[in-house]
């Protein structure tokens, strides 16, 4: 069997083209013209599968350069191994004109798994068209061809040629050649399963072909196209809460998977189609509320207990135990919040009870044993992690002494039966086991009813966690993650989170990012991804650090001296890149506590001109010196230090000290307000080509390293979370991978814009009004008066009074413009979905925000204030949910 390939694609000086058949054979292409690529091989599949797959690529100096890396590769079905040649044509594909057709998210892994044999015709000579086409969700979809000639159906006179889908998704038919004109067009249509009927037609301008003249025993293959039926939906609304949110009737106080289960069959009832959670994974470090902020987790595999679903379990045969612990649940449950603590020591005190009652059924069943060894990879280090970290009282593992190093065999021995370890690492499997079936039936749930189940990704990992204590080469802990200043936060953030070292990840092609990505799609039909720009570079601040504003950019271009000066800005070293202080300073910023810090904290170095304190000379020094103290006039003081070690115009590169970064957002200190008017121009001309302009082409190529691997290692659908100082080349990459962007009428794209402008909002984006890191619209509302009246005003278009609290038909008239969007998801907070039922509604505003990202100690425990069968019993607002979904055409 031969193979011939054909392809055009136009390449630079040096540059060839190969096909890589089935992730193991090459074949070489050549060409006269740099345009024009063909190429051949005599092909013999080892396997009976018919089916070829094979990519693209790019080489140059015998170095693979490019290659296509879309969810989909080429497929060619076989018909005949022995003396057929398959002529192939063939345009290169990334993605799929609309790759998310093609999600788990729209067409569901579960739905079409048929794999049909593709038909030989009887004739030496074949036409094999190929079409890709998903299923949406319709498991009876059936694929035809009609078109301007008899063996076509003559545009559906007679009967069309049924297709084939010779995998999901993608469909092919083998033609006699002999009985088609030279050339014809077509359109594909889809076909009733029952008789063959057209139902419905492609929405596509008439398609053609003009084959080449084949010989005996030849085969011309189409190139793939893509096929579109007007009657596919993709636009849908959602409503995104945090699982721990969730409140039914008999919840631990805290919501569960159980819970997200009922909170997915009242999402399908009101006709919403996705339902979007925070991350969910293991946080416990402390055993306190501190423990509460989600987005810092111990695994990046394991789920947090806390959710698991105490009813799904066997009744505690301890009558006593029963009922004290059913007691707890009342009281835990009644509570307006959660009790991160208390509800975290009772669940576990049951789990407890649970396990040793159950233990030897559960370790010795069929699918326990089958979870145990599909996860053992992460499952036993995780057990062994968290035997560790209650045996020595801290989740850092630099304490945990002999095994303050992670040895494969460590865990492998304390989840041994002869271990004294072992019911303690068994006990955290069990609970993990439970958890996995939990959340894999309720996002299952949501299969069977048509609701996308979204999860999140964090961007960091804890610098005390299973990942950083088993794979501590993946990170850089000598540094710390975080945000740039932003409106919301203007001393930026710092998440206190060790950076990646993508250089050791790229070396197996970020097999860690793949895994985790992974492990998400057993549950997940689609994902976030938290601080997209992450991937692009990431704000990496120094360890000595509270603040974010001496961070820097990495991988960044830092800037030489001499770079520097050729902005017409002489460097002074002393002056720019240490903290100025002086008695102008110090009054303005301590006013009668200024003697107190020349004192105690600064020396005095010359004139008027001072220098922190050795002991003194970092954030951190002085966020230790303050230690304890909670009164405002320590907090202050201890802000206003830091104030002073932030006061530079220049950051050393953390890699080579002779190259700078102009410090984030310097133009608000008083190191700025030191430079003469024209240093000042000077400085801001190299500011704005630093942070806006310099890294454009290199941040692109940073993300293309990694993103197109990440976001192609499963089928969910991809949405980032893209919000902040956001650099040009961010909209490119995700424009090229199809990654949805995330639109906060808040927060707009443009900056000449004070808000967005939800009706010119791109399809392919996920539209909110609020996140879980802003208030809700009803408390946005309220904080700030002059703003709610520009909205009000001349965004919305209304006129008359200025509500001084948000009416429900505002809420409502909020709602209904951002379903009308054109974004393709609308998903909105539950808080924001309840505020137009003035009813219905929390009284407490306040109560309804769940996290302040300014705040790094927030307790993150907000909760419904509703129960889920209190929800789904009123039809009024229901009714109202549903009506507006679909009248908006969601």
């Amino acid at each position: 069997m031969t193979i011939i390939f054909r392809i055009q694609y136009h390449t630079n000086w040096g540059e060839n083209l190969r096909v890589l058949i089935d992730e193991k054979t090459t074949v070489e292409l050549t060409t006269v013209d740099g345009y024009c690529w063909q190429g051949q091989t005599d092909y013999l599949p080892d396997t009976p599968v018919p089916l070829v797959t094979y990519r693209y690529e790019v080489w140059q100096d015998n170095c693979r350069i490019r290659r296509e890396w879309g969810i989909l590769p080429h497929i060619l079905y076989i018909t005949d191994t022995q003396e057929r040649h398959y002529l192939v044509q063939d345009t290169w594909r990334d993605l799929p004109a609309a790759s998310y057709r093609f999600s788990s998210a729209f067409c569901g892994e579960n739905v079409s798994q048929r794999i049909e044999t593709l038909p030989t015709p009887g004739n030496d000579t074949a036409i094999v068209i190929r079409a890709l086409c998903p299923s949406n969700g319709k498991s009876t979809r059936i694929l035809g061809i009609t078109g301007n000639c008899k063996t076509l159906g003559n545009w559906g006179e007679t009967a069309p040629l049924r297709m084939h889908e010779v995998k999901p998704n993608e469909w092919q038919v083998a033609i006699d050649a002999t009985i088609l004109p030279p050339d014809f067009t077509y359109k594909y249509v889809t076909l009733s399963p029952g008789d063959g009927s057209i139902t419905e037609w492609e929405a596509h301008e008439n398609r053609s072909i003009t084959p080449p003249s084949l010989q005996p025993g030849e085969t011309y293959v189409t190139p793939e196209e893509e096929v579109f039926f007007a009657s596919e939906s993709y636009k849908i609304a959602g409503c995104a809460i945090p699982v721990f949110s969730l409140r039914s009737e008999g919840s631990y106080g805290v919501g569960d998977f159980g819970d997200l289960k009922s909170f997915i069959r009242w999402a399908a009832h009101t006709h919403q189609r996705a339902v979007q959670v925070l991350p969910i994974n293991d946080t416990t470090m402390t055993g306190t509320w501190t423990d509460s902020y989600p987005y810092s987790s111990i695994s990046i595999y394991a789920f947090h207990p806390m959710y698991v679903d105490l009813r799904q379990l066997p009744a505690l045969n301890d009558q006593a135990s029963a009922i004290t612990f059913e007691q707890k649940r009342n009281e835990l449950n009644a509570l307006p919040q959660v009790d991160y603590e208390a509800v975290n020591q009772w669940k576990r005190a049951y789990l407890k009870a649970i396990f040793q009652q159950e233990q030897d059924t559960v370790l010795n069943s069929n699918g326990f044993c089958e979870f145990y060894r599909e996860n053992a990879e992460w499952l036993r280090p995780y057990a062994a992690f968290c035997y560790l970290r209650d045996k020595f009282q801290t989740p850092d593992f630099h304490q945990w002494q002999d095994y303050s190093t992670y040895h494969p065999e460590t865990a492998e021995q304390l989840c041994t039966p002869d271990n004294e370890a072992y019911p303690e690492t068994m006990f955290h499997c069990y609970v993990q086991y439970l958890l996995h079936v939990q959340l894999l039936d309720a996002c299952n749930y949501g299969r069977k009813l048509g609701v996308i189940v979204k999860g999140d990704i964090p961007i960091g990992i804890s610098r005390t966690s299973v990942e950083a204590w088993v794979e501590p080469y993946y990170f850089n802990m000598n540094g710390q993650a975080g945000a740039p200043p932003d409106a919301f936060s203007t001393k930026g953030q710092n998440w206190g989170m060790p950076t990646y070292n993508w250089k050791v990840m790229e070396k197996d092609n970020y097999q860690w990012w793949q895994r985790r990505f992974r492990k998400m799609a057993n549950y997940f039909t689609a994902y976030r991804i938290d601080h997209i720009l992450g991937f692009f570079r990431i704000w990496e601040i120094p360890i000595h650090s509270v603040h974010g504003l001496l961070g820097q950019f990495v991988p960044s271009l830092p800037m030489s001296v001499e770079e520097i000066e050729s902005y017409g800005l002489h460097f002074q070293k002393d002056f720019m890149t240490r903290p100025f202080i002086n008695d102008h300073m110090l009054d303005e910023m301590f006013g009668t506590r200024s003697q107190e810090v020349r004192d105690t904290f600064v020396r005095h170095e010359h004139h008027d001109i001072y220098s922190m304190r050795p002991e003194f000379d970092t954030q951190r020094k002085i966020e230790a010196y303050f230690a304890g103290r909670t009164d405002t006039e320590s907090i202050n003081l201890k802000e206003g230090l830091y104030a002073l070690v932030s006061n530079v115009l220049f950051i050393p590169d953390r890699d080579n000290s002779t190259m700078y970064h102009p410090r984030i957002a310097v133009q608000n200190d008083y190191i700025y307000r030191q430079l003469t008017g024209q240093e000042q121009d000077a400085f801001n001309r190299l500011y704005n080509d630093y942070y806006y302009r310099r890294h454009n082409e290199f941040w692109y190529h940073e993300a293309m390293k990694k993103l197109p691997i990440l976001t192609q290692a499963t089928s969910m659908l991809v949405c980032g979370e893209d919000l902040g100082m956001v650099p040009d080349c961010v909209p490119w990459v995700m424009e090229q991978l199809q990654i949805l962007s995330l639109e906060i009428q808040r927060m707009p794209k443009n900056p000449q814009d004070e808000f967005g402008h939800v009706h010119s909002y791109p399809f392919r984006s996920v539209c909110t009004i609020g996140t879980h890191d802003m208030s809700t619209f009803r408390g946005w509302w309220e904080e700030d008066r002059n703003v709610a009246a520009r909205f009000f005003y001349h965004e919305l278009g209304h006129w008359g009074d200025l509500p001084e609290h948000a009416p429900g038909w505002l809420c409502e008239d909020v709602v209904r413009r951002h379903l009308y969007s054109p974004s393709m998801l609308c998903i909105l907070t539950w808080q924001d979905w309840l505020a137009m039922d003035e009813q219905l509604r929390n009284p407490d505003v306040t109560i309804e925000r769940i996290n302040v990202p300014a705040n790094p100690k927030h307790y993150w425990r907000w909760r419904m204030h509703l129960t889920l069968e209190n929800l789904i019993k009123q039809d009024a607002f229901n009714d109202k949910v549903r009506r507006m979904i679909d009248e908006s055409g969601r």
